[in-house]
């Protein structure tokens, strides 16, 4: 049975639009598999974002005209161009990890990694329009349509499918060469069936071995992924790692090792993205200082927002007359690690799992946004605002949202972060709570593993909150009465500095943060 010639037109021109719905997916997860990476390593998700796709978006502009060469030769050149960026878009993820563990070069690395792989895309669509016209001549006008709607629909089709199949299947590293793999089959599935009569015998051999280098490669990448993941992780860790995933929201990690040799004293260690938590041969005096004085006033009814490691609310449910404890925390996986993993289990008393206590995940300002609870006090144990995501949280929308969640004669306290290495920062949050209503005491503590890190306790009004030990205080290892007097005073180099407050519009907490600690 033979095929018309209008049947084969449509039948070419409709597997060129496939390699370019397919080659535009590809093209956007890699962008996408790098803004995610940033994020993860660095924590400014909205810097990584700009610059790759600023980098990259330039680059793909030098690659349309880098192209203009090659459209004498597009069928093996683009090929050419398929593979090479299956071999570095795949490999991407794992190099700039490598950069990031070992070399300390991950900004440059990302730049240069950004501009090769714009490039290479830069250079699909031109090649693309010149085999199109190749099959039959039309308009400018229509080939120009046909093929930015592929291509469009293509970038829709990856960017829904990086977070939603690539991530919870494979994880970014492996997701990164699976997607590399689909961009070199589409590209030589393309040319070698369409277009192979445009190849000359040495193209063809150049072509194939190409295939088989790019092929092993990637393999090689997959079957060694799991070992390179695990030796680069360590890299960034003095300690052990004895368990690391990387979840939704964040990459959770625990190291545990001997803190004290000769003494058996283990030190367990919670990151989350990389920042440290908490270390267990300290944390009781972080957690002593944050709950404790916020229970001097009522209590009956207590709000936890964040603290999904179980420590905070191991501390509320000291007192007996704590009747329930809601916590609110993102992420599923940092509460059923607190709840599994034996010595962190330990640590938090199997908090969690008391009857008292309920969990609800969900983002803490949409859920403040909704609840119509009140509650006595509410504990603000929340990750540091150096990243988009969570400088919302340290907002004067954000507590003002707080305070209409506190019944009558309720409290707040807030970790704020270090008014030695971050000061700025720190009064900036003691400034929106102001701005939301609050009347604010400033106070700070010693925590070793974190330094001098402070903490602020305000209550609605015009009226600072007094810092005090509550009514039937538990025994403590760390706050005593003379110890939180002394906690309240601010050396000359430590006392209050004139700084905005932060907004949603405004997130000046996130360029103090971002600024003061840069070297840490």
């Amino acid at each position: 049975m033979t095929v018309d010639a209008p049947a084969r037109w449509r039948l070419a021109r409709a597997a060129v639009l496939a390699a370019v719905f397919v080659c535009a997916a590809c093209g956007l997860v890699y962008e996408l598999a790098l803004v995610a990476l940033g994020s993860y390593l660095i924590g400014d998700t909205v810097g990584q974002a700009s610059i790759v796709l600023g980098v990259m978006v330039f680059a793909m502009g030098v690659g349309a005209l880098a192209a203009k060469p090659l459209q004498s030769r597009a069928a093996a050149a683009f090929a050419a161009i398929e593979l090479a960026l299956a071999l570095l878009g795949g490999l991407s993820v794992l190099g700039l990890y490598a950069a990031f563990a070992w070399l300390d070069l991950y900004g440059p690395a990302l730049v240069g990694t950004a501009f090769v792989l714009g490039l290479l895309i830069g250079a699909e669509i031109p090649l693309l329009m010149v085999l199109l016209q190749r099959i039959r001549a039309q308009a400018a006008g229509s080939a120009v349509a046909d093929l930015f709607a592929a291509d469009y629909v293509g970038a829709l089709l990856g960017g829904l499918a990086f977070p939603f199949l690539l991530l919870p299947l494979f994880g970014q590293l492996k997701g990164a060469l699976v997607v590399g793999a689909v961009n070199a089959v589409a590209g030589l599935a393309l040319v070698f069936t369409v277009f192979r009569r445009e190849l000359s015998g040495r193209a063809r051999v150049a072509l194939t071995a190409g295939s088989v280098v790019v092929a092993l490669c990637l393999g090689y990448a997959w079957l060694t992924a799991r070992d390179f993941e695990v030796t680069a992780r360590q890299q960034l860790y003095r300690d052990p790692v004895v368990h690391a995933e990387r979840s939704r929201y964040q990459e959770i990690v625990l190291t545990r090792s001997v803190a004290e040799p000769g003494r058996g004293a283990t030190d367990l260690r919670l990151f989350l993205n990389g920042d440290l938590q908490f270390s267990s041969v300290d944390e009781y005096r972080y957690h002593e200082a944050l709950v404790h004085p916020v229970l001097a006033g009522p209590r009956g009814e207590v709000l936890v927002l964040g603290a999904g490691d179980g420590l905070a609310v191991r501390e509320l449910l000291r007192y007996p007359d704590v009747r329930r404890i809601t916590v609110v925390d993102l992420d599923p996986a940092v509460v059923a690690l607190a709840r599994s993993e034996p010595q962190l289990r330990r640590l938090n008393g199997g908090a969690l799992d008391d009857p008292r206590v309920r969990v609800v995940h969900a983002d803490a300002f949409g859920w403040l946004r909704t609840t119509a609870e009140r509650f006595d006090a509410v504990v603000a144990d929340l990750p540091d605002p150096d990243e988009t995501a969570t400088a919302k949280l340290y907002t004067v929308e954000f507590y003002a949202l707080a305070r209409n969640a506190l019944a009558a004669g309720g409290r707040l306290v807030v970790q704020a972060g270090s008014p030695y290495f971050a000061p700025r920062s720190y009064w900036s949050i003691d400034a929106s709570l102001r701005a939301a209503g609050f009347a604010v005491t400033p106070y700070h503590v010693d925590v070793p593993s974190f330094g001098d890190w402070g903490f602020l306790l305000a209550a609605p009004g015009a009226t600072a909150p007094v810092l005090a030990l509550p009514a039937g205080v538990p025994p403590l290892r760390f706050l005593d009465p003379a110890t939180l007097a002394a906690a309240a005073a601010f050396p000359p180099d430590r006392r209050r500095v004139d700084v905005s407050a932060s907004t949603l519009l405004q997130p000046r907490v996130l360029e103090y943060a971002r600024a003061e600690w840069r070297g840490y």
